[in-house]
């Protein structure tokens, strides 16, 4: 153990670790100036937590490491699944320390989800929380929406070498497309895609019916996919402008960022090639036609309201946000359906959007529509095509692999919640929910209800697929190989 142990830059990571927990600290403060501007200090929990956090960080952040070792990928898978469950322990401190969330194990679960942007929470009534824990809420989605790790690499010149380990271990998709040669102006292109929509988000939400605060909290909520909101009863506490304005950012939100990059350099043509694009729109356009119509016809709907409801459900869905404006548990089965299976796509690779991502369902598709030609051609050689390239074997295989693991673990989890004392129906949409980072929309039809109700072991294993489905599994599942402990 010893030997393993110096074959890894342990300094390097704590170093790094450290720089992330300051960063952190630094978001906690920022919570806090924004509430002291809305009303007189009432309790310290937040600026206690935040200087705890900082004083941590500062201590990690001051270990020599060795400057002169490139970051390897280990030390970079180390640093990705290690930093997440680091940065929300530090991040639950602002609902534990004051008895916000007297619980750790529930403090814990509302910061993992708040990163993983999941957005299940445990909060009963969110509009009786002081508003600087309410901003800090959001802006844990916010930060582990496009990653906390990717800004970070955005920020650090030191992990321009060796940044691309910590880039690939945390970012979603198939493949890492770099938008520049160095990896980190890459990560500073992403997040500065990222904030100016956030912007966008946020003026457009305040132009209508929301106060600055609300448009905030849901601008860092909605384009991280996250579902957390400043209102018991959600989505469903404000007007049609917004819920079209939050429906289109979670659209946006759902979209590989490297298109945004392509958009805003007026590569247009290049978007709209994009495969994944493609099937995406297709994927947002036909279940919102259909279940409109069926609204209308099934449930006497008005047009404009239907197709509102069916835009918004679907977008949520499909990106994995989780906002809900009505119990969609209402609708005739034949609409729902389609919505249950949407849960099994998410959003672009690429996006804030969790899930399976649409271009392994792609990929998936494409390869099995090729297994009967093969089979009837042996020596025949039929790649996979995408975006009129051959797509390599080892893609394909590790594409299998991964929903494989996928499946494995949504059914491992909805065994393991039977076994705690859920019944099947909740073990099964908790689960989805949360290897999904879906969130309460999953469970209860609507994201007004909270799992506060769960035994505490139920939660940690909700806890588990959260951070497992946010890091694509891989990330945490290789550090469980003996070859990945090997020099």
């Amino acid at each position: 153990m010893i030997t393993l142990i110096k074959d890894i830059n342990v300094r390097l990571i704590a170093k790094i670790i450290g720089y992330l927990l300051v960063y952190e600290a630094l978001f906690m403060m920022l919570a806090v100036a924004v509430g002291w501007l809305m009303h007189p200090p009432e309790s310290p929990e937040l600026p206690v937590a935040a200087a705890t956090t900082l004083l941590s960080g500062l201590t990690l952040s001051l270990v020599h490491g060795d400057a002169s070792k490139q970051l390897g990928r280990r030390e970079g898978v180390i640093i990705v699944s290690f930093s997440w469950v680091i940065i929300s322990f530090f991040g639950a401190l602002p609902y534990y320390l004051g008895g916000l969330i007297p619980s750790f194990t529930d403090a814990f679960f509302e910061t993992m989800s708040g990163f993983t942007a999941t957005g299940s929470s445990v909060i009963a009534d969110v509009e009786r929380i002081p508003p600087e824990i309410l901003l800090w809420r959001s802006l844990t989605h916010w930060l582990g929406g496009m990653g906390i790790i990717v800004f970070s690499v955005a920020l650090l010149p030191k992990l321009g070498i060796g940044g691309m380990q910590l880039f690939e271990a945390e970012m979603t998709g198939v493949t890492h497309d770099k938008l520049h040669p160095r990896i980190t102006s890459t990560a500073k292109r992403l997040w500065g895609i990222y904030l100016l929509l956030t912007l966008l988000a946020f003026l457009m939400l305040w132009a209508g019916e929301m106060n600055w605060f609300d448009a905030l909290n849901h601008a860092f909520s909605t384009m991280a996919t996250g579902g957390f909101s400043t209102k018991n009863n959600s989505i469903a506490a404000f007007g049609a402008y917004s819920q079209y304005v939050i429906a289109l950012f979670m659209i946006l939100a759902g979209t590989n960022f490297t298109l945004h990059y392509f958009s805003l350099n007026g590569w247009f043509r290049q978007v709209f090639r994009d495969e994944e694009y493609r099937a995406y729109l297709l994927l947002l356009i036909v279940p919102t036609f259909i279940i409109g119509i069926g609204l209308v016809l099934m449930r006497n709907t008005g047009i404009e309201e239907a197709f509102r409801s069916a835009l918004f459900t679907t977008a949520s869905i499909l990106s994995t946000t989780g906002f809900l404006t009505e119990n969609y548990l209402a609708w005739p089965v034949s609409l729902s359906i389609f919505l249950f299976l949407l849960m099994f796509v998410g959003g672009m690779a690429g996006s804030t959007s969790g899930g399976i991502t649409v271009i392994r369902q792609l990929l998936l598709l494409k390869n099995s529509l090729l297994e009967l030609p093969r089979s009837i051609h042996p020596n025949a050689v039929l790649p996979v095509r995408y975006n009129k390239k051959n797509v390599p074997q080892a893609v394909i295989q590790k594409v299998m692999v991964f929903f494989l693991l996928y499946i494995l673990l949504f059914v491992a989890g909805i065994l393991t919640l039977t076994i705690i004392g859920l019944d099947f129906n909740t073990s099964v949409a908790a689960s989805l929910a949360s290897i999904g980072n879906i969130g309460p929309g999953v469970l209860f039809g609507g994201a007004v209800q909270t799992y506060a109700w769960m035994p505490d072991m139920a939660k940690w294993v909700l806890t588990l697929l959260m951070l497992l489905g946010r890091l694509e599994i891989f990330t945490l599942i290789m550090m469980t190989s003996k070859d990945f402990w090997r020099k």
